[in-house]
């Protein structure tokens, strides 16, 4: 199938944004901000927790890992690294939003 949604998911996985590890990143960013919400954190800092915590892990993969070693290149490593932080704060972000926010103006 060559459609654009097809094409989008090709060219991710041909820049090494998305990998078996996405899923994982998006269900901890929604893990932790929960996490943080049921300690009293407010919806932001939920949030910037998710933030912290991903680059907190990015660092700790980068010294453990690699970069070129595990992901083939540097501009596939920065690709999934970037892509890593951004599924999870959005996740995170999706989840803390009051219900019909974005789209019913409340």
């Amino acid at each position: 199938m060559n459609n654009p949604f097809t094409k989008f998911v090709q060219w991710t996985i041909d820049k090494g944004a998305l990998d078996h590890w996405t899923a994982y990143h998006i269900g901890a960013g929604l893990f932790i901000a929960k996490v943080a919400q049921w300690c009293g954190s407010s919806d932001l800092w939920a949030v910037l927790w998710v933030l912290i915590i991903g680059i907190a892990w990015e660092i700790f993969e980068y010294f453990v890992e690699g970069t070129e070693e595990t992901y083939g290149t540097y501009s596939k490593w920065a690709w999934n690294t970037a892509s890593d932080i951004v599924v999870e704060v959005g996740a995170a972000w999706w989840m803390v939003l009051p219900a019909g926010a974005v789209c019913c103006g409340v």
